[in-house]
């Protein structure tokens, strides 16, 4: 095994021990604001895209399938109608919790870069806060590029390193560092996990480098927006 496929599997396998104390420990940790943040990113796929009939959404890294769950919400919103939703993670105890919180989708253990869908099969592909866990993030968005329908969207929710300036970064800082894994690990009893998650943000790339990456993968950027003092990131690109 090589370094990168030993670093993915602990990764992994982290996932697979917090899994059942999860959505729990993410409601804690955002005072529940991640839902608005998940609900604007479905609702700005929806608006770019511009469709009323779907094939299908793939949700990549789902996780405890939270983001399915939005995607079926606001298609409603929207007057979507969407085909089939897919939901793909690596770790079998994410997914072990998806199944008995979300009854209508379909659920796929895979990686991000070695999707088990079809080519051009999918509308939207989303991954909410789970590229930041990809090694091989490059492979990642050509492999989206490959499921995607020609000007199918792409839409990332993610915690993307920020430029250190000015009290409010000082503040966020502070929180991801010293508030967050205290917290996240006494919700989950896993401290390694949320000591974890902003190291992982430090080592992660800056919005303006992830933007470049999905331009070099193919597409074309359409929307950015950062939330509550750049926190959180979305962006929602297009297949050219």
């Amino acid at each position: 095994m090589t370094e990168k496929e030993q670093k993915q599997e602990n990764i992994v396998n982290m996932f697979d021990e917090i899994a059942s104390t999860y959505d729990l420990a993410n409601r804690v940790l955002s005072f529940g604001i991640d839902k608005q943040w998940r609900k604007k990113g479905c609702d700005k796929a929806y608006e770019l895209l511009g469709k009323n009939e779907l094939t299908q959404i793939t949700d990549v890294a789902t996780g405890t399938g939270d983001l399915l769950l939005y995607w079926k919400e606001r298609a409603a919103r929207n007057g979507v109608n969407v085909s089939k939703y897919v939901g793909v993670d690596p770790s079998v105890g994410m997914l072990e919790v998806a199944k008995e919180k979300v009854d209508f989708a379909e659920f796929l253990v895979g990686k991000a870069q070695e999707l088990p869908v079809e080519d051009q099969g999918t509308d939207i592909i989303s991954i909410s806060y789970g590229i930041r866990n990809v090694v091989d993030r490059v492979e990642a968005l050509q492999e989206f590029n490959r499921a995607l329908k020609p000007g199918g969207m792409v839409v990332i929710l993610e915690f993307t390193k920020q430029e250190k300036n000015g009290l409010l970064s000082k503040i966020v800082d502070f929180y991801m560092k010293n508030v967050l894994p205290a917290i996240g690990g006494f919700v989950s009893k896993n401290y390694a996990a949320y000591r974890y998650l902003p190291d992982s943000i430090e080592e992660f790339l800056t919005t303006k480098m992830l933007e470049k990456e999905l331009e070099e993968a193919g597409f074309e950027m359409k929307y950015t927006k950062s939330f509550s003092m750049g926190i959180s990131t979305l962006l929602v690109a297009q297949k050219k």
